[in-house]
């Protein structure tokens, strides 16, 4: 609660704040602070060891360090909350924010690093009302209760459920971690009613011990992104019907959308409005060169109802882009020139979707997961979503390694088996051979204890393809696909070899 009315009290005065992922390292910290050309750094006790580690660096820079908290056990740096205590309660002079425009900065948020170091995109006093308006739009309420355990470092966390709540007056509970075992009875003791979500979040939810009580609660409508249909399905089917709305958008995007009819899978629909208030177009990308298809005018393809494209948004004074802090570069990294007509600007959102013929959109993949095999593009999004109906794997992360003498990455599937379930490698073969495509059925297979997540509940996926299918380095079981014995095989080190010499046909 203090962090919140802390940084309301800094949107006050027209002071940008940077939310920092309360996990960040001492180095990660002060790039990200001097991207963004902090003075400023409001951080809790238990990011200490990261304070103290670049903290005479951060002093060098001229930059004040303070605890949220009412002593501190750092010398250099300040505790806030005596401040705070004895701060008038009267509301701040005008003069304070006499410059403050939309335009104006409000906070700088940190993408997710999941493909790199975190960019600290900048939100304006615009996007930050545009945004907390989303829960308005999708139904809520004054007299609702949100629960949301998102972080407040996360635009969802911090813009939609927290601003959500400011913006039309609803009940805020916060929980400081995330716990599925714990979720529905906290939805009963505060008499939630509504619910924000990331998808792995919902997963993880219909992967714990059903209850006679699963459907005894208040809850009435769920809010947030990245919930696949499996799980959709199976979440309504099990806690009741809810009403989902499920939008997409980018931290640092120029546009979003929402389902608004409920359509299973979906992220929104298309229609004239949308494409008059953030003209947006689904391109031919290639996954190969990693970049656009472009015709002999230099112009890009636009892509026909249920091919998957790259999404853009086109920039304009209704939909603009604002970018990274202190990073120009990256910045114009997103920009995509020349895409309908010489000379206009797009954003790249980096996100393949694809329109079907009833105008539903929908996510397919990060442009950097899908890969190529076999002349053929995988996306991993769908081969993840056809594993997790098999029956024996809880979670699933798939992804694209490099193999000596064959062009493009091959797949490989990092699973989580279900408590007290084995792998199953002859169930698994034939389930792969009926529901999906040679070239996208994974050739690896790596059984781990648990999936790396980001801290927005986002798979890991560089440190497994960094790492490959190597059994002589990987110490988790590694299987192989053998299509001569219709299973898949513990990858000894012999295959290994012969895979590596090029010497098994894959």
């Amino acid at each position: 609660p203090t962090y919140i009315w802390t940084w309301l009290a800094l949107a006050k005065l027209g002071c940008p704040m940077a939310c920092l992922n309360y996990n960040v390292r001492g180095r990660a910290l002060q790039h990200a602070l001097a991207a963004a050309r902090a003075t400023l750094v409001l951080a809790s006790p238990e990011l200490q060891a990261t304070v103290e580690e670049v903290l005479l660096d951060l002093h060098h820079d001229g930059i004040r360090v303070f605890y949220l908290s009412s002593v501190s056990p750092t010398p250099g740096v300040e505790a806030l909350l005596p401040t705070i205590e004895v701060a008038s309660d009267e509301p701040l002079p005008t003069h304070h924010r006499a410059g403050v425009t939309a335009k104006s900065k409000a906070v700088y948020i940190y993408t997710s690093g999941t493909t790199g170091l975190p960019k600290a995109a900048v939100i304006t006093e615009m996007k930050l009302m545009m945004v907390a308006n989303l829960g308005r739009l999708c139904g809520l309420r004054p007299d609702d209760v949100v629960y949301t355990t998102l972080p407040l470092y996360h635009a969802a966390g911090l813009l939609i459920g927290v601003g959500g709540c400011f913006e039309v007056g609803a009940t805020c509970v916060l929980r400081a971690k995330f716990s599925a075992s714990q979720f529905w009875d906290d939805c009963r003791r505060y008499n939630v009613s509504v619910i924000q979500y990331v998808g792995e979040l919902m997963r993880y939810l219909c992967n714990t011990p059903k209850r006679a009580n699963d459907r005894e609660h208040g809850v009435r409508l769920a809010l947030g992104n990245g919930l696949r249909a499996e799980v959709w399905k199976a979440f309504l089917q099990r806690f009741g019907p809810i009403s989902i709305w499920e939008f997409y958008g980018a931290t640092e995007g120029n546009a979003g959308f929402i389902n608004y009819t409920g359509k299973i899978g979906a992220v929104g629909r298309a229609n004239v409005f949308l494409k008059s208030l953030a003209p947006f177009e689904l391109i031919k990308y290639n996954v190969e060169t990693d970049e656009p298809v472009r015709d002999g005018r230099g112009l890009c393809i636009p892509v026909g109802p249920g091919e998957t494209g790259l999404l853009v948004i086109k920039i304009t004074k209704n939909t603009p882009f604002e970018g990274y802090a202190g990073d120009s570069q990256k910045t114009e990294r997103k920009v995509l020139r020349d895409v309908l007509v010489k000379g206009d600007t797009f954003f790249n959102s980096g996100d393949l979707l694809m329109i079907d013929r009833e105008r539903f959109i929908y996510f397919q993949d990060r442009v950097g997961d899908t890969f190529r095999w076999k002349g053929e593009n995988v996306a991993t999004t769908e081969v993840e979503a056809t594993l997790a109906m098999v029956n024996f794997i809880q979670e699933v992360n798939v992804y694209g390694v490099s193999v000596p003498g064959c062009e493009g990455r091959c797949g490989m599937a990092a699973i989580c088996l279900k408590a007290g379930a084995s792998f199953e490698g002859e169930n698994l073969y034939a389930f792969t051979r009926d529901t999906l495509p040679s070239y996208a059925a994974p050739r690896f297979v790596r059984i781990q204890d648990a999936l790396e997540i980001t801290g927005t509940f986002k798979q890991c996926k560089g440190n497994l393809v960094k790492e490959g299918f190597d059994p002589n380095v990987i110490k988790d079981p590694l299987f192989f696909r053998d299509d001569k014995k219709k299973s898949y095989v513990p990858l000894n080190p012999d295959i290994y070899a012969a895979i590596q010499d090029m010497k098994l046909n894959l």
